[in-house]
């Protein structure tokens, strides 16, 4: 019998549903610790969208000899080992019996700990908030054991998260963590399986491609600043995220479109490219938590552009950055386009650049457009021909500097392997190009 409403169509798809529900969690602070193999799809959904980085825990579950789908208990990193008594006693398992699993399953886990590490030591949990990350609670054995570890490497605080769970969850882990979140608590529950469209099994090689991913995306070590932000706009207070490397160049405030917010796991791949190559990034959200329902807001404009105005008015005075006025550049994606080229008309030459991606600059007043002085670059999808076309309309009303760049392959959202990061390595050129000190955008008279 399968409980309906509760099925993911993959991994992916329930880390983006959990990640929904741990918005409060992110920040610097916190680290998200995947259970290899099927929690690392997941959790790499949920430090995406909480801007964390994503580091594993490696666990192997002792399965019963005759039944090794049924956890009769859990090893761990660190010599960790947690066992179900009742488990092995109702199904009569010998101390040899064990002993011979848990051999067993050790060399497997110290494989996989190298394979996945390759030589880099686990992250540093002391003092931090860690959320541990699986795709589902059967026993709870592995998820008991992962707990374990990460308290013992110092978390001060630790939230243990999964897609699906049986019913008791919590009564059955409770003192295991701090906070317990969990997607959806079905009943029946007989196996974490029956509740996704695809749960075939995680490889190696996709385990190492998001660990891969997560790294390429983490703020840099140097960064002089990473801050959460709430910032005061025209009455409401609008949620952001600052990271200023040391010696930064310039300066890039991201419009998020479409009801996004700072934890777009794309424009957060994004700034991350930009922090590397020596540029600060402001990601905040366009909309309060109670305004994003309403669809008419997503595409107001007006309200839009005024908000990214107003924050870019704001950025010199934020205490983080206070008395660093750096060159600034705008990056608009989807409706954040059109509020990108809305705020560069308002502020003249204190816009160095635009960039934007999969963009509405059609959204924008022709008017302003033309008063655009900023250089700007419309980055957009080679299979996305409607918005191709709009881009295209749009860029012959700019008298800037202007540049249209199609990245074939590429849909609106950019989710094709490899585009997305064509599109940072155009973004991170086209900043680097008009940002700093001495580029062509540098020479030209800020606005009053």
């Amino acid at each position: 019998m399968h409980v309906t409403g509760v099925h993911f169509t993959d991994r992916t798809d329930a880390g983006r549903r959990l990640a929904a529900l741990l918005g409060h969690l992110g920040g610097p602070g916190t680290v998200v610790v995947a259970l290899p193999r099927g929690g690392v799809p997941v959790a790499a959904e949920v430090a995406a969208a909480l801007g964390a980085p994503l580091d594993i825990c490696v666990i192997r579950k002792l399965g019963v000899p005759r039944q090794p789908e049924l956890g009769m208990g859990a090893i761990g990193e660190d010599g960790v080992r947690v066992l179900n008594d009742q488990v092995i006693r109702l199904a009569g398992v010998t101390p040899g019996q064990l002993a011979e699993v848990e051999v067993r399953e050790r060399a497997e886990l110290e494989r996989r700990a190298r394979r996945y590490r390759g030589g880099r030591p686990p992250a540093d949990l002391r003092g931090r908030t860690v959320v541990v990350v699986d795709d589902g609670i059967a026993t709870g054995s592995t998820a008991r054991a992962a707990c374990r570890i990460v308290r013992a490497r110092g978390a001060a605080r630790v939230v243990l998260a999964v897609p699906v769970a049986p019913e008791e969850w919590t009564d059955r882990l409770a003192g295991v963590a701090d906070e317990l979140v969990c997607v959806r608590t079905p009943s029946p529950f007989y196996a974490i399986g029956e509740f996704y469209d695809d749960f075939s099994q995680t490889g190696d090689e996709e385990v190492l491609r998001h660990l891969a991913d997560a790294r390429a995306e983490a703020p840099p070590d140097d960064a002089g600043v990473d801050h959460e932000l709430s910032l005061p706009v025209a009455g409401v207070r609008l949620a952001g995220r600052l990271t200023v490397p040391a010696d930064a160049a310039g300066v890039v405030v991201f419009a998020h479109g479409s009801g996004s917010g700072r934890h777009s796991p794309r424009n957060r791949r994004v700034a991350a490219a930009l922090n590397r190559a020596g540029l600060a990034t402001l990601l905040f959200d366009l909309l309060t938590a109670d305004e994003e329902p309403d669809r008419r807001k997503v595409f107001d404009v007006d309200l839009l552009g005024a908000r990214l105005t107003a924050v870019a008015r704001l950025l010199p005075e934020l205490p983080p950055s206070r008395g660093r006025r750096l060159p600034l550049g705008l990056f608009g994606a989807s409706t954040g386009a059109a509020a990108a080229l809305r705020t560069a008309a308002r502020l003249g030459g204190g816009v160095r650049a635009v960039v934007s991606r999969g963009g509405r600059p059609d959204l924008t007043d022709p008017a302003e457009l033309a008063e655009v002085s900023a250089p700007t670059l419309l980055i957009v999808g080679g299979l996305d021909g409607r918005v191709i076309d709009l881009n295209r309309q749009a860029r012959a009303r700019l008298r800037c500097e202007s540049e249209l760049a199609v990245v074939p392959h590429a849909g609106h959202l950019f989710e094709e392997p490899g585009t997305l990061d064509r599109v940072a390595e155009l973004a991170r050129d086209w900043f680097l190009r008009y940002l700093p000190p001495g580029s062509p955008a540098a020479r030209r008279p800020p606005a009053p």
